[in-house]
């Protein structure tokens, strides 16, 4: 008898919940991925400001599945879905589904302006991390040599665009490592005097935290030195600086947490998306029309309370993934499907800094020192790799009894001797 057969397109949260929900079942599970490995995204900002090494935050994705028979693992590029003949396609190869789940992540949104991404790099992949990384530790060792005072002004400005949960901690982040890490490491400046920039376009940092967290966590943020432009969207980014309402900033590093958009699904199936790429979805997760398609994370346009929706978050995309495998193997079990899917909240966290951070669970709500340990050890929970987990429980520790960052490394493609009149040389990643 032919077994089913399952493709998973995408090994993030939602990805890797529903293979492993799936392990050891009847059918043969088939996971594809442009990338080889699982990234844990909500530290990610912590390997663009030096805290953690990239290994840290990512691990292979076969060696998650290494005792799962069942499960298959493909390194490719989906472009496409033949919804007649139920066949993912990857290039020259097809693989055929009985069942499909679309997982499939999301990108940096620039509303409208694509050319900004140039120069306004955001933090969605490894190799984001490690530009913005590379880009922040230049911008001190060119201030370090520069002899023009107006020029040595704008390396040390910083601006991160957007006041949510990814931007706040990346402003707290570079704010730390230029007040403290690197304060004594320099000669000729002082990396105290940097200047950074946190903008928002609405009138409110942390929209989705209660109104007092979001003003405790913007006070944190000011006492670290941290500038906050309130009600200022940003208008152009340049290479040499960014208009911030009708005030230009010269700065060579700007760094977008901005807004997400998600690429393929709505072209793959080529049905209707909304504005940020998200397909409207049933009630058990099941494209319209197409009960054997499932879109999850941040590819769904889930509602959840009224008219809002469920959010683009890690415990959001793992909720589904289990979901929409609990809705196969019933189906391929011949028994009753789950009820309609339901988003339980798991809360909102934040850090702003060292011994700062915020947690909101509705009516419970923490702030302070408490809060960055809660946070901390959540985020210790839900690593998937248990040698991983303790590896940053160690680096955090260590980091706080010493206020270093062991991850201070320049690496890339670009030019890294930095003078002047040096000769470019170019070091291979």
């Amino acid at each position: 008898m032919t077994k089913s057969k399952i493709v998973i397109v995408g090994a993030g949260f939602g990805g890797i919940a529903a293979a492993k929900r799936l392990a050891g079942c009847g059918a043969e599970v088939t996971l594809i991925d442009r990338r080889n490995y699982h990234l844990f995204q909500p530290l990610l900002y912590q390997v663009a400001t030096a805290d953690l090494s990239p290994a840290d935050v990512a691990w292979p994705i076969r060696s998650l599945f290494t005792n799962d028979r069942n499960i298959a693992v493909a390194l490719a590029e989906v472009t496409g879905v033949d919804r007649s003949s139920r066949e993912v396609i990857t290039g020259d190869r097809r693989y055929p589904y009985d069942f499909l789940i679309l997982a499939s992540g999301s990108s940096n949104f620039y509303f409208g302006h694509p050319e900004w991404e140039a120069h306004a790099p955001g933090l969605k992949r490894i190799i984001d991390a490690t530009e913005i990384r590379k880009r922040i530790l230049l911008a001190f060792e060119r201030a370090e040599l520069e002899e023009d005072a107006a020029e040595r002004r704008r390396l040390l400005n910083f601006a991160v665009v957007g006041g949510g949960p990814t931007g706040v901690e990346m402003a707290g982040a570079i704010a730390e490592l230029a007040r403290v890490a690197l304060a004594r490491d320099f000669r000729r400046i002082d990396p105290k005097a940097a200047r950074i920039v946190l903008v928002e376009a609405s009138d409110r940092l942390l929209a989705g935290f209660a109104p007092e967290l979001a003003d405790y966590a913007r006070r944190c943020l000011e006492k670290l030195g941290v500038e906050i432009a309130l009600g200022q969207p940003v208008r152009a980014v340049e290479p040499s600086g960014v208009r911030i309402g009708e005030t230009w900033l010269p700065t060579a590093t700007v760094i977008w947490a901005a807004g997400v958009k998600v690429d393929g699904p709505g072209a793959w199936l080529g049905v209707e998306t909304d504005r940020g790429g998200r397909l409207s979805v049933g009630p058990d997760l099941s494209l319209p029309g197409h009960s054997e398609i499932f879109v999850i994370g941040d590819a769904a346009k889930v509602v959840w309370e009224g008219e809002r929706l469920v959010p683009g978050l890690a415990p959001a995309a793992k909720q589904e993934g289990r979901y929409v495998a609990e809705v196969i193997l019933a189906r391929l079990e011949n028994r009753k499907p789950p009820l309609a899917f339901r988003y339980r909240h798991a809360g909102n966290l934040a850090t702003i800094g060292r011994s700062a951070a915020i947690v909101d669970f509705g009516q419970w709500r923490l702030k302070g020192a408490p809060a960055w340990w809660f946070w901390g050890l959540v985020h210790i929970y839900f690593l998937i790799n248990t040698r991983a987990a303790t590896l940053v429980l160690l680096q955090w520790f260590w980091a706080y009894l010493t206020r270093k960052k062991g991850a201070r490394l320049i690496t890339g493609s670009r030019p890294l001797i930095i003078g002047r009149n040096a000769e470019s040389r170019e070091e291979t990643p």
